[in-house]
């Protein structure tokens, strides 16, 4: 059994990611609601799941899904009231599982009150609850930066004559964290949270509220020269998480994420490591880059399989030696499905489907589980791009005629690549709209449910939910996938991806063919002798045989396995 202690019990946790809209309805309207969880809550239960992390389901415009809050204090009618979430909190305790909120707190939406009276003048106390700045000499925009969601990161302000700051969407204002005032505000939110019995925050991009007050020019040295290099992991950001640390999240005894933009491993390791009483994990994204060409999101490439299990790697052993603590994950709401991206979505889905959760599981930090991930759902079928509702994907689709594609271009990327990909509704049945809504879906649902639902696969042993059942009870009950050392072996080989995590007890080994075709590996001398006449168990494994671990080993396409060693 694992041995952690009150304050690191989230070590041997997972967590499963809601997306409440898409959820589970129970109103009629389309779009999913707090009580839709609630009655969900034994389903995540059986799979073994011990925090639930619910998007944002505060007041909103929803211009951006809700990460434009415009009251971080109430609850959105959209998604029900404070009554249905307190019984949430309580139905999660009366089961011995926590619940982990979203916090948005580099930006609110410009219908928030505050930025209402900052924006009605320039003496207004609220006026520095924000980032505003004068025009240029030319009165065009204050500098270069540019919105993560395209064009520039300024939006000018006619009552007032200046800018003020959006790195995201035009509606989400940059808080200006300069402000003492500002971060008392996020205290007493938090503290709100957390005395409504919340034990985690995951605190979306938040390596970002820390901006150079000099606001300077990108000069296009480090690329993407969008001015990210002035505000990713700012001068201040430390100081203001410690803070948070120590007035909220040590006292309340909270789990963190922080979701890093953009940042290095070396920021990562101090985000994460406890002696810095900061995060308890932070979440980084280089991984899910490995098929942007240049970086470039919106273009297309075949994805680097090596870079992929170089990054996993230098993730693992990095954040291992700096004392700190990963957040695993392949799939979020911000990225289109993996087992489409990097697998086979067709005629080995399945087996695609437990390679993907294989191969995670077996890494060390928390891992993070994406509503669907969990039954294989993979991107759906788009034929048009009336289909999508996703801000970004809408301006992309746009943009990326304006740079000369032709609108069929245009859109052949934005299916690969759009947010919605994940967003369309859980597939939990094969009744009409598959048992999401009795009415119009707010986004189209995936037409495959017919065969490919929870309700089918909790009855089949086999099944991908059966799997991740496994994996997830694995990291309850067997130390080494807490605590166990990293240490790739693959020898760059270019369909396989090995690894073995060791502690002083056990010896795990992960193997997973990641090509359509059969794949041949040697395990190397060294390990094989290590591993001598000591007693090897399979675990568990992706394609129904019994595979015996060889020195000389044959995989068939998208096999994965794992055995331990005692």
């Amino acid at each position: 059994m694992n041995t952690l202690t009150q304050h690191d019990w989230w070590r041997g946790s997972t967590v499963y990611q809601v997306y409440p809209k898409s959820f589970k309805d129970t109103t009629g309207t389309g779009s999913g609601d707090i009580k839709g969880l609630t009655s969900k809550l034994d389903y995540l239960k059986e799979l073994g799941i011990d925090i639930v992390w619910l998007q944002p389901v505060y007041v909103s415009p929803q211009n951006d899904n809700g990460y434009d809050v415009a009251d971080y204090c109430r609850i959105n009618p959209d998604f029900g009231t404070m009554e249905d979430f307190d019984e949430l909190v309580q139905e999660l305790k009366k089961r011995g599982m926590h619940l982990m909120i979203d916090i948005v707190v580099n930006h609110s939406s410009t219908e928030h009150e505050w930025f209402k009276a900052s924006r009605s003048s320039k003496d207004n106390p609220y006026r520095d609850y924000y980032i505003w700045r004068d025009p240029a000499p030319d009165g065009g925009v204050p500098n270069n930066w540019q919105s993560k969601f395209g064009g520039p990161a300024w939006q000018y302000d006619e009552t007032t004559g200046q800018y003020f700051l959006t790195l995201f969407d035009k509606t989400q204002a940059d808080l200006n964290w300069e402000n003492e005032k500002v971060r008392e505000e996020v205290v007493k939110l938090l503290t709100f949270w957390a005395q409504k019995g919340v034990k985690g925050f995951r605190m979306d991009v938040i390596n970002l509220i820390s901006k150079n007050q000099e606001f300077p020019n990108d000069d296009g040295s480090i690329a993407p020269g969008d001015g990210r290099i002035h505000y990713t992991d700012g001068p201040r950001v430390h100081e203001y998480i410690k803070e948070l640390n120590e007035k909220v999240f040590t006292p309340y005894n909270i789990v963190t994420v922080g979701e890093m933009s953009s940042t290095s491993l070396q920021q990562c390791i101090r985000y994460s490591n406890p002696k810095e009483k900061e995060f308890s994990m932070t979440f980084n994204f280089h991984h899910l880059k490995v098929d942007y060409p240049n970086n470039n999101k919106w273009e297309l490439m075949p994805y680097d399989f090596e870079q992929l299990k170089s990054l996993l790697t230098d993730w693992q052993i990095g954040i291992q030696q700096g004392g700190g603590w990963n957040a695993l994950f392949f799939n979020n709401h911000d990225q289109p499905r993996a087992l489409s991206r990097f697998l086979n979505d067709d005629i080995y889905w399945v087996e695609s489907a437990k390679l993907l959760a294989t191969t995670l599981h077996g890494l060390q930090g928390t891992p993070y589980v994406y509503q669907g991930e969990e039954i294989g759902m993979p991107n759906p079928k788009w034929k048009d791009m009336s289909e999508f509702r996703d801000i970004e994907s809408t301006n992309m689709y746009r943009i990326l005629q304006e740079r000369g594609k032709t609108a069929e271009e245009a859109f052949a990327i934005i299916k690969e690549r759009s947010r919605d990909n994940s967003r369309t509704p859980m597939l939990w049945d094969n009744s009409p709209q598959a048992g999401f809504t009795t009415g119009t879906p707010w986004i189209k649902v995936d037409e495959r449910y017919p065969l490919l639902n929870v309700e089918k696969q909790l009855s089949d042993p086999d099944s991908v939910f059966h799997h991740y059942r496994k994996l997830i009870s694995f990291r309850k009950n067997i130390q080494v996938f807490t605590d166990g050392d990293y240490q790739r072996f693959d020898g760059g080989h270019p369909q396989i991806y090995s690894y073995i995590r060791n502690n002083e007890n056990e010896l795990l080994i992960v193997m997973s063919n990641f090509s359509g075709d059969e794949a041949s590996f040697e395990l190397p001398d060294s390990l094989w002798q290590s591993i001598g006449h000591k007693s090897i168990e399979l675990l568990i494994g992706n394609t129904g045989e019994e595979k015996i671990l060889r020195q000389q080993i044959t995989l068939s396409p998208y096999a994965a396995f794992m055995w331990i060693i005692r």
